[in-house]
Parts: C-alpha cells; sequence; structure tokens
C-alpha cells in the first residue's frame, strides 16, 4: 500500500544517503503515516482513515466532519 496521507497528500520523498566517506546512494524519506479510526456522527459509523501526524493534528483542528468533506472532494472514498 502506497505510504500517502489522504488528507495532506504527503507522499515520499527522494534524497541521498551521504556516508562517512561522503559516498551518495539513494534513500527514501517516508511520511509517518498512521492508521487511525475516527467516529463519524453525521453517517452514525466509524471512518478508518490513512493519516500523516500532520494530518491527525489537522483534523484535531478542523474536525472529522471538514476534513472528509476534504477528503471526499479530491476524490477519494471514505
Amino acid at each position: 500500500m502506497a505510504a500517502r496521507c489522504q488528507l495532506t497528500g504527503a507522499e515520499p520523498k527522494f534524497g541521498k544517503k551521504v556516508s562517512h566517506s561522503h559516498r551518495r546512494t539513494s534513500r527514501r524519506f517516508n511520511p509517518n503515516i498512521q492508521s487511525k479510526r475516527y467516529w463519524l456522527p453525521s453517517e452514525g459509523r466509524y471512518v478508518r482513515l490513512r493519516l500523516s501526524a500532520r494530518g491527525i493534528k489537522t483534523i484535531d483542528k478542523i474536525g472529522i466532519e471538514a476534513a472528509v468533506a476534504r477528503i471526499r472532494a479530491q476524490g477519494e472514498k471514505v
């Protein structure tokens, strides 16, 4: 499954690992993806979302209803 946040759209970034000898090899910076379950009062059910840590903080700020509306506006199924 892709390491992608459903709310913020955070995806892996790519860069270089630099060794002590300064030799560079490719590496991948993954977002901190968590699976979290929220109660959605308007539908009377739980929804399970794959969110980054920043996405969880965003839901704490704007609320689950507004967050689900944003996710659906992006075309994702919830």
